[in-house]
């Protein structure tokens, strides 16, 4: 049945409704495994995903997808090149997120700059430290971002009322300043940024791109954020950029390593976790109730218009 889609995780189901509303017929099962996806695979057109499991080459060459869906942004779940190479029409919903990731930087750098959850956290443990929770000021400062796409763009949005010089790096696009954001060498934000922050896809360029070497370059101690992939940052460089005093102190909502067990058992795990300089969240960046429908209206619109052109 033509654009028959099967439906392995969960979706706000303004997805299928805009969907089927337009002759698309939708197979839900989010509980379902890749293991038995794979049984039943040869019988859809399309497959629609967040990041429940990784489509590589043995699970494309078992199916005979015309698209697949990717509910979010980040593609890394998907091996890209070898679907394009079969001529499946790789969809995924940036646009849906972006907000959503903008918002969790600002919070996040504001926490760390105010000290808020270490503040918090010491006096519900009965100590009233003002002095050591002293905050930095945003106003004046310069913020670098490296990789200007929609969450790039969208963290700079957020930043324009807080009197800061933005500035980006793309190493994939060119002649993208605009009102909120600058666009400069990477050798101007190693010299002049207070705050780096990360919103670059992994890709075998980008995966481990954050270790000592890179964060040996930058001239001042920043504030470093990263809540775009946890592949793309050294956990432990970080941990010794903080010790070094290079790294002020870090927002993580991503990690190389994510979800237990297998996160308590890495090496710097502990390290990690003891350290007052690092506020951590579950990769929650860009998840809100609000990202939850974008996502998926937004992934709607774009199979629609990719069913109509292929018709």
């Amino acid at each position: 049945m033509k654009n028959h889609i099967l439906i392995v995780d969960d979706l706000h189901p303004a997805f299928m409704e805009q969907v089927q509303a337009h002759g698309f017929t939708c197979d839900y099962q989010p509980g379902m495994n890749k293991e038995e996806a794979f049984t039943i695979i040869k019988n859809y057109d399309g497959l629609a995903i967040r990041s429940k499991f990784q489509v590589d080459k043995e699970f494309i060459d078992g199916a005979n997808l015309r698209f697949i869906c990717r509910a979010g942004a980040g593609m890394d779940n998907i091996d890209e090149d070898y679907a394009t190479a079969r001529g499946i029409e790789l969809i995924n919903a940036p646009e849906g997120n972006m907000d959503a990731v903008g918002e969790h930087a600002m919070g996040l750098l504001l926490s760390l700059m105010n000290n808020i959850n270490r503040g918090d956290a010491e006096i519900r443990d009965g100590k009233w430290l003002r002095e050591e929770n002293r905050g930095y000021e945003l106003k004046g400062r310069t913020v670098g971002i490296i990789g200007y796409g929609h969450m790039g763009s969208s963290f700079a949005k957020r930043l324009s009322g807080f009197g800061v010089d933005v500035i980006a790096y793309d190493k994939y696009k060119t002649g993208f300043s605009d009102r909120y954001a600058r666009e400069v060498s990477m050798e101007e934000i190693v010299r002049t940024s207070d705050v780096l922050s990360l919103h670059i896809p992994l890709t075998k360029e980008t995966n481990g791109l954050v270790d000592e070497e890179y964060l040996f370059h930058f001239k001042k101690p920043i504030f470093f954020l990263n809540t775009a992939r946890g592949k793309v940052v050294k956990t432990q460089a970080v941990l010794n950029a903080i010790k070094q005093g290079k790294i002020i102190a870090a927002g993580l909502d991503v990690l190389e390593v994510e979800k237990f067990p297998a996160l308590a058992e890495q090496q710097w795990f502990d390290e990690l976790r003891q350290s007052g300089k690092v506020i951590l969240s579950p990769h929650v960046a860009g998840w809100t109730f609000e990202s939850y429908r974008k996502i998926s209206e937004v992934m709607a619109v774009k199979l629609v218009t990719f069913g109509v052109v292929g018709e």
